[in-house]
């Protein structure tokens, strides 16, 4: 499919996606006049980068995810070893303080509306 095809069944911009190719975490195929042209297994690829992306995690984050993540035949230790290791578990400090100042947040913009007039705004299944 073509990367407007692509981009909307991404949900990204063609822009997007064509970042992503450009920082090595997915690739297009050619078609004969040099168009980008995805495969299903392409977009699914980047709908996968996308959410890491979503997810927070910067591309160079993202590339070290990749390669853990891609398939190689046989036993294998983690593609960079103990630095990439290093390096994921800081991110995944970072990613754990931020999970607790959005919880900070939620339970403070709950509280208000729960006190407010407008406490009919809250689902209170999420409450």
């Amino acid at each position: 499919m073509k990367i407007s095809d692509a981009a909307e069944a991404v949900g990204a911009p063609a822009r997007m996606l064509r970042y992503y190719e450009q920082q090595g975490l997915i690739e297009a195929s050619r078609s004969s006049n040099g168009y980008r042209d995805y495969t299903d297994e392409q977009v699914e690829h980047a709908r996968h980068v996308r959410a890491l992306v979503e997810a927070g995690l910067s591309t160079r984050m993202i590339k070290i995810v990749l390669d853990i993540e891609a398939p190689e035949p046989g036993p294998r230790e983690s593609p960079a070893g103990r630095a990439a290791a290093e390096e994921l578990a800081r991110e995944l400090r970072v990613v754990e303080n931020r999970i607790v100042c959005l919880q900070k947040s939620r339970e403070a913009v709950t509280d208000y509306l729960l006190r407010s007039e407008h406490a009919d705004l809250l689902d209170m299944a999420h409450v």
